[in-house]
């Protein structure tokens, strides 16, 4: 058998060389084919082994995703496996079993508005990759065709650069009902436990509803585009008149609007307790001054439709003042995790091999997201601090050594500072420069700092193209430019003369000695840093402008306050006259959230790559609160607290001209505490942005007010956090 295998091997997979043939002769021709021939042969076989290497390493990374994802479900499956009454593993009891044993039973009834990204958005027209999937889940649910095909994936994801909308031949739209954000993908539960505690105390189809809604839009694009522009050199609302096909969206607000009166009339003329969750709660914030201004620009419910048809709105995660993570995530495509994962492997999501280049894929979708950029910063420096000043200052960044007293019931209604405690360290953190290129700039004072270039801010869009580059750019290319500038054309694919082919980012626009430039204007504080976005995303930030606004209003009586770019913003428009309502700010503490953000320039000079990144080198002293480049204070890991609860504390507190009509506003705190066993699943008490959604303490204040009881009545103010010493360090004008 041996001998036999041997003559195989020598037959077929060493050709014999026969001695007796006799040596043939070649002419050059022959011999430079021939030569030809093995060095393509010789190239093949090295183009081979390059596929093969990287088969591997991308069947390496399948492998590992699934084996985290058998792992997840062994260990779901388990859990469900186990006995109840396991001993050391009993769960509590939920708050709709307990409050119906003790006869709580539904009233009210009760709408839920989902936040930003953890609503389902279902395929209803698409590409010819997107084929067989009509009105299945592209987002949400269970992400199969996410694996499948990626980059089709994220070409429906993206809307339109310059409307903000469809793009042509693609439409995504909100899954409906219930289903629409009760699970974001198997297993993990966003509004699911909520919704399963409000039907054990008799909620049900008919008196509860999920406002879902397509959330990359900007609000008023949920509804349509009508009332006009809102300025006369409103740019993005000029393209827009030329596609009226596509004016009409969902109608969102309207359907809203109907739903809420329906569930009025049909549920005994009970007015409704809405329960927004993180961006949703701005959304609905919008929503409130549309409903109530006349047609065309708003729904013509008129003055009083607030004040008749809705009890309470309790805000679970608020993003009121925006969240720091919008500036990053605009910026370059990344947080804090980005960042720890870039640390731990640097070349994984640069990786020339498996060709990710996931963040610029990333940046280019979500550039054309208008709800990112709603959760931009609001209130500038008065509200997130300057160059030396923050309200958070003397923040204990050790959570460990922040003693948080237990309130007891008789201090529940307090808005005292005793009832919290804070640990005040050396040396300050400096909150207000959400930007910094270097450590060695956070350690400067103002005056040693280069101010920002005040060229940036001009409002003269040929400033900005003139800025743009140094080399020396012919007319017909200015002509071009400009064409791109203010017609939103795409004739230029890019003006780097590095980079060819087609602009995945506005970075592909712009020289690297302008990118040099931005980085030497080191620090850039919540004002600033929106001139900085203007500067290197000027066409996201044109469209943005037309939908949204980030200032304090001077005046609120001034007509240009009627514009719905204003109604997302409660520093620039006022509650509706209904002083019965009561507004909840509900959001965890004690977990350390971002704020801002240590930058360097990225050493991948490449294409089509981003060419700034957060250096998560950088680390502060023990008792600092910089840690891997970002700086960190007290919130619900997404929101930090001066965010969440300023509002309540302070910017409707009684009778601002925030708040003309005095509704009541109670802040509710839940400390977090992670889980004590991997059987508790993401905690029963936990304080994280979407993970509080589980918090037995949260879901019994909402059972609660929506069986119809009062703020007052569940125990008023809970506070853990220094909410109030920091919003008294807020110079507003009230």
């Amino acid at each position: 058998m041996a001998s036999i295998l041997r003559f195989r091997k020598q037959c077929y997979v060493e050709p014999v060389k026969f001695q007796f043939f006799q040596p043939q002769t070649f002419d050059k021709k022959e011999e430079t084919v021939a030569t030809e021939a093995k060095t393509a042969l010789e190239n093949n076989e090295k183009r081979n082994k390059r596929q093969q290497k990287e088969r591997s390493c991308v069947n390496s990374c399948c492998c590992v995703i699934g084996y985290m994802c058998t792992t997840w479900w062994l260990l779901l499956v388990l859990f469900n496996c186990l006995p109840a009454a396991f001993p050391g593993f009993q769960v509590p009891e939920s708050p709709g079993t307990r409050l119906k044993r003790e006869g709580l039973t539904a009233l009210h009834p009760v709408v839920l508005v989902p936040g930003i990204v953890t609503g389902g958005l279902e395929l209803w027209e698409g590409k010819p990759c997107a084929e067989g999937l009509f009105r299945k889940r592209l987002w949400g649910g269970s992400f199969t065709e996410i694996l499948k095909r990626p980059l089709c994936l994220l070409e429906h994801l993206a809307l339109h650069n310059e409307t903000g909308l469809d793009p042509p031949g693609i439409r995504l739209r909100a899954v409906p009902g219930l289903v629409a954000a009760d699970y974001f993908a198997p297993g993990y539960f966003v509004w699911a436990v909520l919704i399963e505690n409000l039907a054990k105390i008799g909620y049900e189809g008919k008196n509860m509803h999920m406002a879902a809604y397509d959330w990359r839009l900007s609000f008023q694009n949920t509804e349509n585009h009508s009332g006009g522009p809102q300025s006369p050199n409103d740019v993005s609302v000029s393209l827009l008149a030329h596609v009226p096909e596509i004016l009409i969206r969902d109608q969102t607000l309207s359907r809203l609007k109907s739903q809420i009166e329906l569930m009025y009339v049909t549920n005994g003329y009970k007015k409704v307790v809405v329960v927004p969750h993180s961006m949703g709660v701005i959304y609905f914030l919008h929503f409130l001054k549309w409903v109530e201004t006349p047609p065309p620009m708003g729904g013509g419910g008129g003055p009083g439709w607030c004040a008749k048809h809705i009890k309470a709105i309790m805000n679970i995660g608020p993003v009121f003042l925006g969240v720091p993570k919008a500036v990053s995530n605009l910026f370059s495509a990344e947080a804090k995790d980005m960042a720890s994962i870039r640390a731990m492997d640097p070349g994984l999501l640069d990786s020339e091999i498996l060709r990710l280049q996931a963040l610029e894929h990333v940046m280019r979708v979500t550039r054309t997201w208008d709800s990112i950029a709603s959760l931009l910063p609001k209130g500038g420096e008065t509200v997130w601090g300057n160059l030396d000043w923050s309200p958070e200052e003397g923040y204990a960044c050790d959570l460990s050594k922040k003693r948080y007293l237990q309130a007891s019931a008789g201090d529940k209604d307090t808005n005292g500072s005793d009832v919290k405690m804070g640990f005040h360290v050396k040396d300050s953190n400096k909150y207000g420069r959400i930007i910094s290129f270097g450590k060695e700039t956070l350690q400067l004072p103002s005056s040693q700092l280069p101010s920002v270039d005040t060229k940036w801010k001009s409002s003269d869009p040929l400033n900005l193209i003139l800025e743009k580059c140094s080399f020396h750019l012919h007319k017909w290319v200015l002509i071009k430019i400009l064409q791109q500038e203010f017609l939103g054309t795409r004739t230029i694919k890019n003006t780097n003369s590095s980079c060819g082919g087609e602009v995945w980012t506005e970075y592909d626009e712009m020289c690297r000695e302008t990118i040099r430039k931005i980085a030497e204007n080191k620090p850039y504080t919540a004002r600033t840093a929106l001139d900085l976005l203007r500067f290197v995303a000027p066409k996201m930030m044109q469209r943005v402008d037309s939908h949204l606004s980030y200032g304090i209003a001077d005046n609120l009586d001034d007509p240009k306050y009627t514009r719905y770019k204003y109604w997302s913003n409660p520093l620039e428009t006022k509650l509706p006259d209904a002083p019965d309502i009561e507004i909840y700010c509900s959001y965890g503490v004690g977990i350390p959230t971002e704020r801002s953000y240590v930058y360097k320039l990225s050493p991948n000079d490449r294409c089509k790559s981003i060419p700034f990144r957060i250096d998560s080198s950088v680390d502060g002293d023990k008792d600092s609160c910089l840690r891997g480049g970002v700086y960190l204070a007290d919130g619900d890991e997404t929101v930090p607290v001066i965010s969440a609860g300023f509002m309540c504390a302070k910017g409707w507190r009684g009778r601002t001209r925030f708040n003309p009509s005095g509704i009541a506003t109670h802040i509710r705190e839940y400390r977090h505490k992670p889980p004590a066993s991997l059987l508790e699943g993401r905690g029963l008490e936990s304080g994280a942005h979407v993970d509080i959604m589980g918090n037995f303490a949260l879901i019994e204040d909402v059972l609660r007010v929506a069986a119809g009881a009062t703020g007052t009545e569940i125990g008023g103010d809970r506070v853990y956090s220094d909410i109030f010493r920091m919003s008294d360090r807020i110079n507003l004008r009230l």
